[in-house]
């Protein structure tokens, strides 16, 4: 399984996707799961199979490289892994939210009641990424992943509304 963790020291190429679907224990694993099935759904309301299958990788192998960039890749004599698929979970926060800023009652409401939610999950993340970090189950978290996947979403959506229509 070592060698499907996005390796800090020494990536190989099949890690930036692997470590997708690694997860550290069974809690990281149903947690992400249960986000995926929410907020999955949700972008795939908007924007189909494809569309939530191209947001999920595009946004987790984004916070990938700002993980790998910004994340030392030796920490006290051991090499950093990544393994999971929270940035890409926090990047569909962000394009559930985006993808339903229309002007259109239902989708308001829908924006600003997840809005609220990703804001909050956000800000939370960043107040962990300024006062060191959280460690659970002895396993650092990497804050700088979901900011990543989040603003990946953001760019993502932005990026595709300036494409013409099909």
């Amino acid at each position: 399984m070592n060698l499907l963790h996005l390796n800090h020291y020494r990536p190989q190429w099949w890690q930036w996707v692997t470590h997708l679907f690694c997860h550290a224990n069974f809690a990281h694993l149903s947690g992400n799961l249960f986000n995926l099935c929410v907020f999955g759904k949700m972008v795939e309301e908007t924007e189909g199979a494809v569309g939530v299958s191209l947001a999920f990788l595009v946004c987790g192998i984004g916070a990938a490289i700002a993980a790998f960039f910004l994340t030392p890749a030796l920490v006290h004599g051991r090499i950093t892994v990544s393994v999971g698929a929270s940035g890409a979970i926090f990047g569909l926060f962000a394009v559930s939210v985006a993808t339903r800023l229309r002007w259109n009652l239902k989708q308001l409401l829908e924006a600003a009641v997840l809005g609220q939610f990703v804001v909050r999950q956000v800000l939370e993340e960043a107040k962990n990424q300024a006062t060191g970090g959280l460690v659970l189950g002895g396993l650092a978290v990497s804050h700088v992943a979901h900011l990543a996947g989040a603003a990946v979403g953001v760019a993502l959506v932005l990026a595709l509304s300036k494409l013409p229509p099909a």
